[in-house]
């Protein structure tokens, strides 16, 4: 079959042919749908000199944020039916620590006994015609849901998600306000997160004037980046600052704009990996704020992401691709020329 490998660092993958696995005991197979292009793999291909964690070792195929239709069912699989479509939560973990019992595969304890991160990180994933997953990664999405689409939620979706419901108890209340910075995939969908869960004023910021005027279509109140960007966002909070920011950049200047624009007693989570750090000092940022980083998700806040799904709260927007043209879209994303989230389609 054909998939997008990764076969080093600071090297692009490549569309090749690799034998089509066969699910092992508790695992079944996919007939992927769809496969999410994230900027993460970027980070593999083009950013990162080396493996950051020891567990992603190439050659392996992309593809974290997958959906599919099961095509094959590994022995000892019950409660699942051939042809149904099923999202595919990412992380795997041990399986038996008290992280991955609530769920929370990210934050395994026994992660080198597992030797990989996720599907596509580390193990192969979903950027191909067929992938593998173990059956307690799959959340059902029902006949009437599109997989394709759906597939951006296992991570744009659910990441966003998880950091906003740690910073959800500082937006309970009136006259309350989110500031989220970074207007990607994990961006835009983090708009639609918080105007359906919450009454806060959301802010959103971007250097993109085409991201921030989709922003405003869902419901935000978008500052430009550049000179005056905290000067405009305080003011918007009548000088008080925001109760919470959510920065999926994480890089420096992102940080520093967190730090300026937050109110005393709000909280930070940072959700980008961009590689920035921000001095603190007991002056340098408002007292009592919270800070925080977080990395995906738990399987059962995914269940709750494709209910918001199908409630028609959340809808990110994507781009289809061939698996022929999988290699466009992961130089699009490179290129930063992408305004919806890249999918590719195995079998359109």
């Amino acid at each position: 079959m054909r998939a997008v490998v990764f076969e080093g660092y600071r090297q692009f993958p490549v569309l090749t042919e690799v034998e089509r696995p066969t699910p092992g005991p508790g695992e079944v197979l996919l007939k992927v749908a769809g496969a999410g292009a994230c900027h993460s793999d970027v980070g593999l291909f083009a950013e990162f000199e080396s493996d950051p964690t020891g567990l992603m070792t190439p050659p392996f195929v992309l593809g974290h944020e997958n959906s599919g239709w099961v095509e094959e069912l590994g022995e000892g699989v019950r409660g699942v039916e051939i042809g149904a479509a099923y999202l595919c939560y990412g992380p795997i973990g041990c399986g038996r620590c008290p992280a991955c019992s609530r769920g929370q595969d990210t934050y395994c304890h026994r992660p080198t006994d597992v030797g990989y991160l996720a599907n596509g990180l580390g193990r192969d994933g979903g950027m191909a015609e067929y992938m593998v997953a173990p059956v307690r990664n799959l959340v059902p999405l029902g006949e009437d849901v599109d997989p394709v689409a759906a597939a951006p939620l296992a991570d744009a979706g659910l990441t966003p998600y998880h950091a906003i419901k740690r910073v959800l108890p500082r937006l309970a209340g009136g006259g309350r306000s989110v500031l989220v910075i970074g207007l990607g995939g994990l961006g835009l969908v983090a708009v639609q997160i918080l105007t359906a869960l919450t009454g806060a004023t959301v802010i959103a910021t971007d250097t993109k004037p085409e991201a921030m005027e989709q922003a405003r279509a869902l419901g935000a109140v978008t500052v430009p980046g550049g000179d005056g960007q905290v000067e405009a966002i305080r003011d918007l909070t009548g000088g008080r600052g925001v109760d919470a920011v959510v920065d999926l950049v994480g890089a420096t200047p992102t940080l520093a704009l967190a730090a300026a624009t937050v109110a005393q007693r709000g909280a930070i989570v940072v959700v980008g990996i961009g590689g920035g750090t921000h001095p603190w000092s007991f002056f340098s940022m408002p007292y009592e704020v919270d800070f925080t980083s977080t990395y995906w998700g738990t399987i059962e806040e995914l269940h709750e992401v494709v209910a918001m799904y199908r409630a028609g709260q959340i809808r990110p927007t994507i781009e289809r691709f061939a698996l022929d043209d999988a290699l466009e879209a992961y130089r699009r994303l490179t290129d930063g020329t992408l305004s919806a989230r890249a999918v590719v389609v195995p079998h359109g």
